[in-house]
This record gives structure tokens, C-alpha cells and sequence, in this order.
């Protein structure tokens, strides 16, 4: 059985002094280095703009009736204790 391993590749990254020094910063603080922070940093865009497209290519398949017949219907469990919200939390929305 063969392994997989991940492959990477080097891409030279030319950053504003100002940005490379905050960067710098940060991943100090977290504990990792410039490299791995520039990673997360790419990964979490790319979800969030993957994230965004899967959204909007199907917003337009969206039944907006039936999603409002069933916020409307009746029946089901009343929520559990610990998934209830205090006053407190029920003024704040």
C-alpha cells in the first residue's frame, strides 16, 4: 500500500516591509512561523471565497415558500434547558 504525502511547492513571496513585519508579529504570538501563517492565511480566503460561491450558485434553487411554511409550522420538541436563552440574551437580538 502506497502512502500519499503531501507535495508542496516554493513560491516566492515578495511582501510591503510594513506587511511582512505584521505578519512577523503575529505568527510570533501564535507560536508558528511566517511560512505556516501565510499558508492558514491563503487557506482561509480560499474557503471563504469557495464558501461564497457555493452560496450564490445556489441561492437561485432556494424555495423561499417552502422554507417559509416550515419556519410557520407547528409541532416538533420544545428546546432543551441548556438550548434555551436567557432573558438577557433574548433582549440583546
Amino acid at each position: 500500500m502506497t502512502r500519499r504525502h503531501k507535495q508542496t511547492s516554493t513560491y516566492p513571496l515578495r511582501l510591503p516591509s510594513s506587511l511582512k513585519m505584521a505578519v512577523r508579529e503575529i505568527s510570533e504570538e501564535d507560536g508558528t512561523s511566517i511560512n505556516q501563517f501565510v499558508a492558514t492565511a491563503v487557506a482561509e480566503k480560499i474557503t471563504a471565497m469557495k464558501t461564497a460561491e457555493f452560496f450564490a450558485a445556489r441561492s437561485g434553487e432556494a424555495d423561499i415558500q417552502a422554507a417559509r411554511q416550515l419556519l410557520k409550522r407547528r409541532g416538533g420538541e420544545p428546546p432543551e434547558a441548556a438550548d434555551r436563552l436567557s432573558e438577557s440574551e433574548a433582549e440583546g437580538r
